[in-house]
């Protein structure tokens, strides 16, 4: 089996703002001589870091045996390779199954991480997902449709902990993740919000609450590349975290000492 030069790498594209991707991410794109990626979710700006000469393919009608031929193929010609996913790869992408497959190959594979909508949405509504004196825990889900989830993941289940909820690939479903949700435990009136293609140009955020959220949605026809967040943290205001309070002592400051300002 021939030595593969160069890793095939599978970057994070970021969720929509080509600002976003990271300083790895560039680079390696602008290194690239094959870019795969799935049109539907990459922000064509992205593609603008990649160099001249760099071939582009849109891997939306592309099987994954199709997809990992075409990889393959430009690695052992001694090619460099890229897999843009969006977002970051780790979260709800198709990458586990294209590493077996060329690591199966002989051909070794890396991970560079990007950011993700999870962090974009909450940058969007500007908030945090883990309150002061309140949810210290985000639980990062999707409601079963064509893709079934575990049994012990049911929405129902989840809400019961009180946790700070973040759905994903479930926009289709807004009525049904509101019902579940209140099934679950938690009131009609918790804070919840929507935000659609974050970072995006025609990106919308929507906030509300519970009960109110999926007609909102309607409206707008959002129905796919959205987020639904659920919790307190959306509407959560006057929060103050121990850190920084004038009592609290750590590793850089005892409680109740001035800490002399700037150096």
């Amino acid at each position: 089996m021939p030595v593969v030069e160069h890793p095939v790498l599978i970057v994070g594209a970021g969720p929509g703002d080509p600002e976003l991707l990271t300083v790895k991410g560039a680079r390696a794109l602008r290194e690239a001589d094959l870019v795969l990626y799935a049109g539907s979710l990459v922000s064509e700006a992205v593609l603008d870091y990649c160099g001249e000469g760099c071939a582009k393919v849109d891997t939306s009608c592309l099987t994954l045996e199709e997809q990992v031929e075409m990889m393959a193929a430009k690695a052992r010609a001694g090619g460099r390779v890229v897999r843009l996913h969006t977002g970051d790869p780790s979260l709800y992408g198709a990458v586990s199954e294209q590493k077996e497959r060329l690591e199966e190959m002989g051909i070794p594979v890396l991970f560079v991480p990007g950011v993700s909508s999870l962090q974009a949405a909450a940058a969007s509504l500007g908030i945090q997902y883990t309150v002061p004196g309140g949810s210290q825990t985000v639980i990062c889900t999707r409601r079963a449709g064509r893709t079934p989830v575990p049994q012990g993941e049911d929405l129902r289940l989840l809400a019961s902990h009180g946790s700070t909820m973040v759905v994903f690939l479930s926009a289709d479903q807004a009525d049904a993740v509101s019902a579940e949700l209140q099934e679950g435990g938690l009131s009609a009136d918790t804070p919840a919000a929507c935000v659609y293609r974050a970072t995006w140009g025609d990106e919308i955020v929507l906030t509300s609450t519970l009960r109110d959220l999926p007609p909102l949605m309607r409206e707008r026809g959002i129905t796919r590349h959205a987020l639904i967040v659920v919790g307190e943290c959306v509407g959560e205001r006057g929060a103050r975290s121990l850190l920084y309070s004038p009592d609290f002592s750590h590793g850089s400051r005892r409680g109740g000492e001035a800490s002399g300002g700037l150096r």
